[in-house]
């Protein structure tokens, strides 16, 4: 009787852990897609309120690695930008104040693309502390690209 008294309390915790975790990544889920309502309505109080005060933003440019405040100063002028979420992947830490994701997004100026990163818990909830977007290059047009993007560089 012991023993099933302590495998039910275990599979208790086991399913309170799976609750708890499908409960972050539904509030994290919240906050990526309210960051990308906000940069499609150039909303930039609301888009910057969503990271971290030290969130880095990493652009598709190997030069673009913004802090919040310098990002902040690039997007003000901006009309904003409409990236729609097509698929997301997102896990937590074991201690729960962690959770990195990817997503890959659609774009009607860029077409398809990616962006990756970490939320942290914080008193405020779930913040960005990095975003990472990359236009993804096929394996079978990579060839060409890079050598472009080499000779590009060595200008």
């Amino acid at each position: 009787m012991i023993k099933s008294l302590a495998a039910l309390s275990m599979l208790f915790v086991s399913f309170t852990c799976l609750a708890d975790d499908k409960t972050e990544l539904a509030a994290a889920d919240i906050i990526l897609n309210s960051l990308h309502d906000a940069a499609s309505k150039a909303d930039w109080d609301r888009y910057f309120a969503l990271y971290t005060d030290d969130g880095i933003f990493l652009g598709t440019d190997v030069n673009e690695r913004w802090a919040k405040d310098q990002f902040k100063g690039y997007a003000i002028g901006s009309k904003g930008w409409v990236y729609t979420m097509r698929e997301r992947h997102m896990a937590i830490t074991p201690d729960k104040n962690t959770i990195w994701f990817d997503e890959v997004l659609d774009s009607a100026s860029y077409g398809t693309s990616q962006g990756s990163g970490l939320l942290v818990k914080t008193d405020s909830g779930w913040r960005i502390a990095q975003y990472h977007l990359v236009f993804p290059i096929p394996n079978d047009l990579a060839d060409g690209f890079t050598a472009k993007i080499m000779e590009f560089e060595r200008k």
